[in-house]
């Protein structure tokens, strides 16, 4: 659904952009948590430069000590601003006007949450073919893409932002994540069940209110990224389908199961809100293992994108289960990495049993992960160690790490060797 356009009065557009200014000013006074992402970043590059992913997930200041850092002269838009609302296309020329007013001469230019703008990609081409060196945020991954790659094609270099990882959490908290020391490791311990408790969105490190700050922020990604976007009639429906997948994920989904359970009149609509609810970055998609593309595309396992999103809302009656939490947390280090090293992550199962994590290059598997958050029970034991046995057997890969709360150790099986690692350890 497109935005209803408004003319904004080219003075009041300079006082929006200048109040903006002097929060830019501000930057480098503040301390910003190191990102891995950050270097990923080319500031040099001709291209665009895409910081995607979900909201609160501190795309904008991972874009902030980018520029701050690099010490370059740059100008500022933030779309997101509800003085912005409705700001028409043929007005972006009044902004980079205003833009050139306020700030004088610049090669660099940061555009935050510019898909809130219909039409922006014609203008980053034009800043583009002009060689301003151009860097944006965005919250729905599907807008961007598409739009890049049908404006942008060649021009643009995407970099997916999730929430704080293990290692930027003990940055944050002032924990040394290298010290080995008993205490130290009591430390690490400590911090990792907070972790898991809270998630590692930014903003939960110092707001105390988490229930009502996720209930927040679900709803606004539901109502402004989802159902504005998508013009959504039966909002109470898909709103029902959003919380029900975030409270019982991860987990394999019947888009037929669904369409029966809320009443919707297809399978196909069911499909539909999955697709944006992964566009806007609430919920990841792995793919079953398969050599057969057709069974590939079928019986996607959903992830929630941070475990705050499990139960941290409101009326959630969620499972406290510790093991889909641990498995959440997993998946999410192993999209960080999968996207840095170009690898492809999917889960196997079949009735003998399942793996969690199949690590693929191309079409060469190269490890096989399972997750399980206590293996002191024989029976659980077993059923864990099976399920990287068949892993093992159906892809011939000898790399077998089983992650576990806090258990280190090696054991073999049929003559293969298995690691046991802290998942604490593995995700530093």
């Amino acid at each position: 659904m497109q935005n209803q356009q408004v003319i904004i009065d080219k003075r009041v557009l300079e006082t929006i952009l200048l109040d903006q200014k002097a929060e830019v000013e501000q930057w480098s006074n503040d301390k910003f948590c190191p990102r891995g992402e950050k270097d990923l970043i080319d500031l040099d590059s001709p291209q665009a430069q895409v910081v995607i992913g979900v909201r609160r997930s501190g795309k904008s200041t991972l874009c902030k000590q980018t520029l701050v850092s690099a010490n370059f002269k740059f100008a500022y838009a933030d779309f997101d601003d509800e003085r912005m609302k409705g700001l028409g296309t043929n007005q972006l020329n009044d902004v980079l006007e205003t833009l050139y007013k306020i700030y004088g001469d610049f090669r660099y230019i940061f555009l935050d949450e510019i898909q809130n703008i219909d039409g922006w990609p014609l203008f980053v081409n034009r800043l583009l073919r002009n060689n301003i060196h151009v860097i944006l945020t965005g919250s729905n991954a599907k807008l961007l893409s598409t739009d890049l790659a049908t404006h942008l094609t060649g021009r643009s270099s995407e970099i997916e932002l999730y929430p704080f990882s293990f290692r930027e959490y003990c940055t944050i908290n002032s924990i040394d994540y290298t010290l080995h020391t008993t205490k130290g490791i009591a430390d690490l311990r400590r911090l990792f069940d907070k972790y898991m408790a809270k998630g590692g969105f930014p903003e939960l490190t110092i707001i105390k209110d988490e229930k009502r700050y996720i209930s927040n922020l679900v709803d606004n990604i539901l109502k402004r990224d989802i159902e504005q976007r998508y013009n959504i009639t039966f909002t109470a429906q898909f709103e029902n389908l959003a919380n029900h997948l975030l409270n019982i994920s991860p987990t394999v989904v019947s888009a037929q199961d669904l369409a029966d359970v809320f009443n919707f009149k297809s399978a196909q609509t069911v499909r539909n809100y999955i697709s944006y609810l992964k566009q806007a970055y609430l919920l990841i998609g792995v793919k079953k293992f398969s050599t057969k593309s057709k069974i590939r595309i079928t019986q996607e396992k959903l992830y929630a994108v941070d475990v705050a999103l499990m139960n941290q809302r409101d009326n959630a009656f969620a499972s406290e289960n510790m093991g889909w939490r641990l498995e959440t947390i997993v998946l999410i280090q192993l999209m960080r990495k999968c996207k840095s090293e170009g690898l492809d992550v999917y889960y196997l199962k079949n009735r003998s049993g399942e793996c969690d994590f199949i690590l693929c290059d191309g079409n060469k598997v190269i490890q096989c992960i399972q997750v399980s958050y206590d293996i002191s029970s024989e029976k659980t034991r077993k059923r864990e160690i099976k399920g990287l046995m068949l892993a093992h057997k159906q892809t011939h890969c000898k790399n077998l790490l089983l992650l576990t709360d806090h258990e280190y150790g090696e054991l073999e099986a049929d003559g293969v060797e298995i690691t046991i690692q802290p998942v604490y350890d593995y995700i530093i």
